[in-house]
């Protein structure tokens, strides 16, 4: 049954398409089948989360022209600057989506990126905010962005080795 001869048999002897090659039966088929299901997934939540971009780029420049009219430059501009933050973590993760359809694994370096900007975007809301600032978490923020800086290099290191 593992024998490469008996799947190569078992693949030459399944009936195609013209243009198209065989699908494999049994273990095989049902593995081609998932990883092409996945495909497929991970397109359609591409596709959505592109969607989901822009209709985030959309309401926060809407919320930006409301509130300048409504309140400070600032508390707009720290609004708007979040959200596009959240769009920028949502184009990183669009690009990982990219990334593993292409390459059919799953790479390290978007992960991290995605990381450090999300806590980026936290440190930039704790600082922004009305209230006084807890230097613990102000202090785990900053901790959190020197092991994404950290682990960036580590990744950069090794991907250049494996070259």
């Amino acid at each position: 049954m593992g024998d490469p001869g008996d799947q190569a048999q078992a693949l030459a002897s399944a009936p195609s398409r013209p243009g198209r090659p065989a699908r494999p039966r049994g273990l095989s088929g049902t593995i081609w089948v998932l990883e092409h299901a996945q495909d497929y997934v991970a397109a359609v939540v591409g596709v959505t989360l592109i969607l989901l971009a822009a209709v985030l780029i959309v309401s926060g420049l809407v919320a930006f022209v409301r509130d300048v009219a409504n309140e400070s430059v600032v508390a707009a501009a720290t609004g708007l600057l979040d959200r596009l933050l959240l769009v920028l973590i949502v184009a990183e993760i669009v690009h990982t989506v990219v990334l593993s359809l292409r390459e059919h694994h799953l790479v390290a370096r978007p992960f991290i990126v995605v990381g450090l900007v999300a806590v980026i975007r936290k440190i930039l809301l704790v600082l922004s905010g009305p209230t006084s600032v807890d230097t613990t978490q102000l202090w785990l923020l900053i901790a959190m962005v020197v092991a994404f800086v950290a682990g960036l290099i580590a990744v950069s290191r090794f991907e250049k080795k494996e070259e």
